[in-house]
């Protein structure tokens, strides 16, 4: 029997198609950039307009197709035109964590072999303590910088001014590369991925539909999650393409800024991490500022537990939605929309899940053999994702150890059930194991933050000579309140089996942060090796 051949047109899916559709169909929608004294804005076809001078500005550099632009830089208005020319011109943007510690910087560029960076003029004090252990052909910098420190740069708004916008976006194979984006470095040296332009356009489409985050024209989104951490979740494209507003805070993301942002800038939806949410909460409190256009508060890049989401609700009226992902996955994997039917605490209890899975997403939950174990909610395992925006190796085949049988192990720890909802009990480096039985730090944390006098509480394992490990809980105490492990303890007795409840106690003034804001807890367990903590026994 003959068949019929598929008639649809081959249309490669590129950024550029992104581009084209913001300025054709969108283009009077605005991009705002905070500053210490205000707001400015520009149209999309304004910043794409500068987009073009751009790219042909890099061209005239000599960057050519396939060369690295990094980026180190805030989120403001100049980093979204290098998002939209660098890859669309058929180079590659790398973005740079401008909180990584000097010696990883001077790595991921290297590694990298970063032709040229774009640099926001307030940081060009990092890019000077590298001195000499880079060299790129070409630094770019965005603003009036206080202090040059010796480095020779050419000026953005001088480069830009000097080229007309004429550049016309070239044909790319979907492909091709076009972000490149490292870890954050918390397990030795940073491991870089390279998005392709199909992964980028799918990813895109993904975060628009209504059971992600439902991105769309009638939304103005605060980007606090930065844009060199995994493209900003993706939002710099989504909106661009849906047409929503984008407020871009810079270094401006206090409690209290972002509070007075939310206030002025009126966005109805807002990005970061559960910290930054924490922070907001509570200078919100103050009763000072209006958050009600907000319709959601997307947090992610850590457990958020249900505590923060019913303060949320209670106490400002406003929703939280979690989000699951990481650098691997671009990021987005899992939201936490819970099903139609829920309401009320039940709600609460699904949103403080880590998230269901997303369409394009496959996972599969594995024991220590690599055995798949089955999605009944119950059978604790390893996480391993496929799809079409999640990596199959890392750049120049490092950690080759990550990836088998086309999937990527993930390294979480936790269930699935039938209906797709996940649940991160732990890290694997992270989970705590006491007489061969895994204890989960995270659901420990989560509920020690639920207790009025705690703020914040991280868990880590420490030697034991019967148990193998057992859990140490550090808090940062609320203001006014003292450590009280036995009330603590009896308040988790409440919630997890009797041999979970940690032996250990300490308290921590200040609680270390990785470069993309979660509990650095390999800092914690360092400090605790060196005998930094002042102990409690139970």
């Amino acid at each position: 029997m003959s068949s019929f051949p598929a008639t649809m047109q081959a249309a490669p899916l590129t950024v550029r198609d992104i581009v084209h559709h913001a300025e054709r169909v969108y283009s009077e929608r605005r991009v705002f950039t905070v500053e210490a004294t205000g707001a400015r804005e520009a149209t999309f076809a304004e910043v794409i307009s500068r987009a073009r001078r751009l790219a042909r500005a890099l061209e005239n550099l000599g960057v050519a197709r396939g060369d690295r632009v990094a980026t180190l830089m805030w989120n403001n208005q100049a980093h979204l035109e290098a998002y939209v020319a660098v890859p669309t011109m058929g180079a590659v943007l790398h973005t740079l964590n401008l909180r990584l510690f000097p010696d990883q910087l001077a790595f991921v560029i290297n590694d990298a072999d970063d032709a040229v960076i774009i640099a926001d003029a307030s940081v060009l004090g990092l890019l000077a303590r590298l001195g000499n252990s880079i060299h790129p052909r070409h630094l770019i910098v965005s603003g009036t910088p206080q202090d040059s420190y010796g480095l020779d740069y050419l000026d953005y708004e001088s480069l830009l001014a000097s080229v007309n916008d004429d550049f016309e976006w070239p044909d790319l194979d979907e492909n091709s590369p076009a972000i490149a984006c490292y870890t954050s470095g918390t397990t030795g040296d940073p491991k870089g991925v390279v998005y392709s332009h199909r992964s980028l356009w799918l990813h895109s489409l993904a975060i628009q539909t209504q059971n992600s985050i439902a991105l769309g024209e009638s939304d103005r989104a605060l980007l606090v999650v930065p844009m060199f951490h995994v493209n900003a979740w993706g939002m710099p494209y989504g909106g661009l393409w849906c047409g929503a507003d984008l407020i871009m805070p810079q270094m401006y993301l206090k409690g209290e800024q972002l509070a007075q942002t939310i206030h002025d800038l009126r966005p109805t939806l807002a990005l970061g991490v559960p910290t930054i949410w924490m922070d907001l909460l509570r200078a919100a409190s103050s009763g000072e500022y209006d958050l009600s256009s907000l319709r959601v508060l997307v947090a992610g890049g850590a457990s958020v537990s249900a505590t923060l989401i019913r303060a949320y609700r209670d106490e400002l009226g406003l929703t939280m939605l979690q989000g699951w992902g990481m650098t691997e996955t671009s990021p987005l994997v899992a939201v936490a929309t819970p099903p139609a039917e829920a309401t009320g605490d039940e709600e609460i209890l699904y949103r403080a899940k880590t998230g269901r899975l997303v369409a394009g997403v496959e996972i599969r939950v594995v024991d220590e053999e690599g055995t798949p174990l089955p999605h009944d909610g119950a059978s604790v395992g390893e996480f391993e994702l496929r799809g079409p925006w999640i990596a199959g190796g890392y750049i120049k085949g490092r950690d080759p150890e990550s990836f088998h049988d086309g999937w990527l192990r993930t390294g979480d720890i936790g269930t699935v059930d039938a209906h797709g909802f996940v649940v991160i009990s732990d890290r694997r480096k992270d989970v705590i194991k006491s007489g061969g039985e895994w204890i989960s730090s995270v659901e420990l944390e989560n509920h020690l933050m639920a207790h009025p006098s705690v703020h914040q509480a991280a868990v880590i394992a420490v030697p034991h000579d019967k148990w193998q490990e057992r859990p140490l809980a550090l808090v940062v105490l609320r203001e006014g309140h003292d450590l009280d492990v036995v009330a603590l303890r009896e308040h988790l007795r409440d919630h997890v089996a009797s041999w979970w409840i940690p032996d250990y106690w300490a308290v921590v003034l200040e609680m270390p942060l990785t470069s993309v804001g979660k509990f650095d807890k390999r800092e914690l367990r360092r400090r605790h090796g060196a005998g930094e903590f002042e102990v409690r026994d139970a």
